[in-house]
């Protein structure tokens, strides 16, 4: 078993945790017993979602697009007594629509939190989970990982680097008692893509309904794939299935269908 087991003074990291996917991380986590530190934006969402959960949570409202706010993170987690051994990079976000007519502050913004934020905070967390010799990390990744993505591009792309930069800390970590896992989840109905810019029916449309996998199963894919050291973890067999033949399709043969079927570029 990978997973850390829960301690009286050790913490689950959860960023993103006020809706969808992380929300349904962090109430698992309690679940088995492990004490979380939610982080996200939303205060009141955090705590509402902090009162139900019975093994115990801090609540850290953290800008993660803000450095140094970033930054201080852990100092708010050692203020509040607790030791994270577990970290769950889930929060991000994306644009939509062509680069060529794109909102550079808003492409920057999202790289921020979908890349930097996530190779900023493994930094920070990985070195005392290393010394103590024990820790988990997942980072949230996506089926995009496997494939271009026209319309997202640059979100994507950052999903790609959460894949493969995850897999490299998994190589680096062999032997010290601490795993690293990718979640890479296809459609999940968070809200996620309304944020984006395109709404459900058009998602649905670009996407057949058996891809589909609601955010609490995907939730308990990624507990258990971290419970057992899975590298990583795809929900719903269509999806890896998809994702398998992505890797293997000639890009010349793959971009047409992608930027056809694609909301974003209609």
């Amino acid at each position: 078993m990978t997973l850390p087991l829960p301690g009286p003074d050790t913490t689950a990291i959860v960023t993103g945790a006020s809706s969808g996917i992380g929300t349904e991380i962090a109430r698992e986590l309690s679940r088995r017993g492990h004490h979380v530190t939610l982080v996200a934006r939303s205060v009141d969402k955090l705590e509402a979602l902090a009162a139900e959960l019975t093994s115990g949570a801090d609540v850290l409202a953290t800008d993660l697009s803000d450095r140094p706010s970033r930054a201080g993170l852990l100092d708010r987690v050692a203020a509040n007594g607790r030791v994270p051994n577990i970290l769950i990079n889930n929060a991000g976000l994306s644009t939509m629509g062509p680069v060529s007519a794109s909102d550079p502050i808003a492409e920057m913004g999202m790289i921020e939190v979908d890349v930097v934020a996530v190779a900023d905070l493994c930094s920070r967390v990985l070195p005392g989970m290393v010394e103590r010799g024990e820790g988990a990390v997942l980072n949230v990744a996506s089926t995009a990982a496997f494939q271009p993505l026209p319309g997202q591009a640059g979100y994507g792309a950052g999903k790609a680097f959460v894949l493969s930069y995850t897999q490299s800390l998994a190589g680096e970590l062999r032997g010290t008692g601490v795993s690293a896992t990718t979640l890479c989840p296809g459609p999940v109905d968070t809200g996620f893509g309304e944020r984006a810019g395109f709404t459900k029916e058009e998602a649905e449309a670009a996407l057949p309904s058996v891809m589909w996998v609601s955010a609490r199963d995907v939730a308990l894919a990624a507990v258990e794939g971290m419970e057992k050291g899975r590298l990583v973890v795809i929900p719903g067999k269509v999806n890896r299935a998809a994702a398998a033949l992505a890797q293997v399709t000639p890009r010349t043969l793959l971009l047409p269908i992608l930027t056809k079927s694609h909301p974003g570029l209609r």
